[in-house]
């Protein structure tokens, strides 16, 4: 488990500090990407270098992009191709694929000439390339499309769930959603339909993610939730709502925010002009223009004074007043501050 960093800057320049405030890496870089599974990525001139947890730069080669650290190594790109990465910044399979994902399962889809399959940790294709598209491993099953159409291979690249589907996207626990007709529904893993195709696309939106054990579901331009167990859980009444986080979610009543449990009762009354998902026991909400933070009770535990506030994690949410940012914990006290 690596210690949690987080994203600072000071004239211009980023760095990280750690939960207390200290500054462990100090402030140096045009651009860097928030810390994920113990590493980061800087911008050297127009191209990406790996910073590890230690403050280490590894510049052996630069790349285009830097994927997150999934089993221990990493996508990256070289200027259109794909291969991957170690913890050294070592290229550990070849950048030369079209495509690639993170690894899963101890497999990797990628795609080379139009066509896709798997590849396993040093680069040799354990899946054939046969497939017009693929995406993750989940519990030993992935997407594949095969003659157009989608349908869940095994990792030895057997059919085990039929072709069937528009388009099919990776297991989520014992539910994948599939699409048919410009909708999306979901399957088991015996490949059957618990919820069938009837949802919409929302432009913006992400469909079909479970948080929290719900998932978004926009039907007839209203929002409510699907089950992780195929329920209709919350029907499609809502003019907005967003995503599920510690029991609650967010929803928009005659221009008001609020909060619903997996009920769908009302449980925080709209009375907020923007808010966000509870995260750490709390959320934020804005109130005349200004942004602070509500308990799961609706209680205002820090006041709306900021211009820009973002979720806890790990103990600290990063704000922004008068274009500094700052560090605050749950008590309320400034841990970091922007000069």
């Amino acid at each position: 488990m690596y210690p949690p960093l987080f994203k600072i800057r000071e004239n211009g320049y980023f760095g990280f500090i750690n939960t207390d405030g200290e500054i462990v890496i100090e402030p140096q870089f045009l651009e860097v990407s928030e810390f994920q599974n113990g590493f980061s990525s800087v911008q050297l001139n127009g191209q990406r270098a790996l910073l590890d947890a230690a403050g280490r730069l590894y510049v052996r080669r630069l790349y285009r992009s830097i994927g997150i650290f999934k089993e221990g190594i990493a996508r990256a790109q070289v200027v259109h191709a794909w291969g991957f990465i170690d913890a050294h910044g070592r290229e550990v399979v070849a950048a030369i694929f079209d495509e690639a994902g993170d690894f899963s399962d101890g497999l990797a889809a990628v795609k080379t000439e139009g066509s896709a399959g798997f590849i396993d940790i040093k680069g040799n294709f354990a899946i054939n390339p046969i497939f017009t598209g693929t995406g993750d491993f989940r519990g030993g099953l992935a997407p594949a499309g095969i003659n157009g159409l989608w349908g869940f291979i095994n990792t030895a690249g057997q059919v085990v769930i039929e072709p069937h589907w528009d388009a099919a996207f990776a297991f989520q626990r014992d539910v994948a959603v599939v699409v048919q007709n410009g909708r999306w529904g979901l399957i088991n893993r015996a490949g059957k339909e618990i919820v069938q195709p009837q949802f919409d696309f929302v432009k913006g939106h992400v469909q079909g993610d479970f948080f929290d054990g719900m998932a978004l579901a926009f039907r007839a331009g209203k929002f409510g939730f699907v089950g992780q167990d195929g329920s209709m859980a919350i029907e499609p009444t809502f003019d907005m709502a967003g995503d599920f986080g510690e029991g609650l979610a967010l929803v928009e009543i005659n221009g008001a925010f609020g909060y619903i449990d997996k009920l769908g009762k009302l449980v925080i009354m709209p009375k907020f002009e923007d808010a966000g998902v509870f995260s750490e026991g709390l959320a934020q909400v804005r109130s005349n223009g200004k942004w602070g933070f509500i308990d799961t009770a609706g209680k205002i535990n820090i006041p709306a004074v900021f211009d820009v506030a973002l979720p806890f994690q790990n103990g600290l949410a990063r704000t922004v007043s008068a274009g500094k940012w700052r560090y605050i914990n749950r008590d309320q006290q400034v841990v970091w501050d922007e000069k």
